[in-house]
């Protein structure tokens, strides 16, 4: 029989064994801050990896699998937010008191130094996709780019991560690209060990690529069809993105593009196959024309493209290797992954029916070959 006595023996002797199979490894010095980073407990939701990350950005798209990831290692994250609706769904991420929500604003250097100030490392996912009256490319892909980072190292944040794109250049006709290079020279400027991340077009659940060219079919018809794609998963950016705690300091910009490349043509057989509808009968818009129907669509509360996302529209996505083996990462092929976001678009009829998809090893054959889906 247990006593109330025994059980209590039984208590002590658990503590005392767990604090007992805590070792020097354990015990982790964090640079500049000299913290002390002390993790216990087996790897998972409910482990504590004793490491602080603040994820500004966090309600946008790359940002909510970023926040899973690292919650889901035991990670205590600091979700900066603007709008109180925009970061409920991030709570239920991480064990009680892993997600610790702060409300803050980019040209508030007061809430910024608030978010960042207990944190070991620092991401970045702050961008702008379209410009609005209030946030410019420039306000946001350079100048708040640049305070974050300073502010970071001022408060001597071990790590900086600020994520970029692909297709991030100085001399780019897109204003977007042309940004997202400044703004990583600004970063550099103010937090000289920051780690510069360039992923290609991302998909997932809440993506811009896949869902757009299944809904907005016409807004993809420039250029041909022929500009050319390196899309690459939401979750595999995510996770090499967490891997970075676990490194030494990268003072290198990392690209991550996705393992294949597709015209845009292809990402519309793609979508047709799996989706199962017609085939869009939209003609292609010359370049002119689409800048003017989207200065147009600018008049409407929220644009369905801008004129500087036609002119992405004619940049083909940068050529580069990949960095993916210093993340620890093996990128997926797109068309694993497709299905599983694409057939909610599907006629109740073909729901269930397997899709069939251009063949990976023919792509950039003129007679393509087609697999069904199992």
């Amino acid at each position: 029989m247990i006593t109330s006595q025994s059980l209590r023996r039984m208590r002590r002797g658990s503590r005392h064994s767990a604090a007992s199979a805590r070792a020097i490894h354990d015990l982790i010095v964090s640079g500049p801050t000299k913290k002390p980073i002390i993790a216990y407990g087996p790897p998972g939701r409910s482990a504590v990896t004793g490491q602080v990350a603040t994820v500004f950005g966090c309600t946008g798209f790359l940002g909510r699998y970023l926040v899973a990831k690292l919650a889901k290692a035991g990670t205590q994250v600091i979700v900066p937010y603007r709008d109180e609706d925009m970061k409920r769904h991030l709570k239920p991420m991480g064990d009680l008191g892993q997600i610790v929500n702060m409300e803050w604003d980019l040209r508030n250097d007061d809430q910024v130094r608030e978010c960042l100030r207990h944190s070991d490392i620092v991401y970045n996912l702050v961008s702008r996709d379209y410009e609005t009256k209030n946030y410019s490319f420039e306000d946001v892909n350079v100048t708040g780019a640049a305070k974050i980072a300073s502010l970071a190292q001022e408060a001597k944040v071990s790590r900086f991560v600020h994520v970029s794109h692909l297709n991030a250049s100085p001399t780019s006709p897109s204003k977007f690209y042309a940004t997202k290079a400044k703004g990583e020279e600004a970063v550099r400027e103010s937090f000289p060990m920051a780690t510069i991340v360039r992923p290609g077009p991302i998909y997932g659940y809440e993506d811009r690529l896949l869902r757009s060219i299944a809904t907005w079919p016409s807004t993809w018809k420039m250029n041909n069809s022929n500009t050319k794609l390196r899309p690459v998963h939401v979750m595999d950016v995510a996770q090499g993105l967490t891997n970075l705690i676990y490194q030494p300091a990268l003072a290198r910009t990392l690209s991550l593009p996705g393992p294949q490349t597709f015209t845009i043509e292809q990402m519309f057989d793609l979508v047709q196959a799996i989706t199962m509808n017609p085939a869009s009968k939209a003609p292609h818009l010359p370049k002119f024309v689409a800048k003017l129907l989207a200065r147009t669509s600018d008049f409407v509360w929220w644009p369905v493209l801008s004129p500087d996302q036609v002119e992405r529209r004619y940049i083909d996505d940068a050529n580069v290797e990949g960095d993916w083996d210093a993340l620890g990462v093996v990128p997926d092929e797109i068309e694993r992954h497709a299905v599983n976001y694409l057939q909610s678009y599907r006629a109740p009829e073909n729901m269930y029916r397997p899709p069939v998809i251009p063949d990976s090893t023919n792509r950039t054959s003129p007679e393509r070959s087609y697999h069904v889906m199992q």
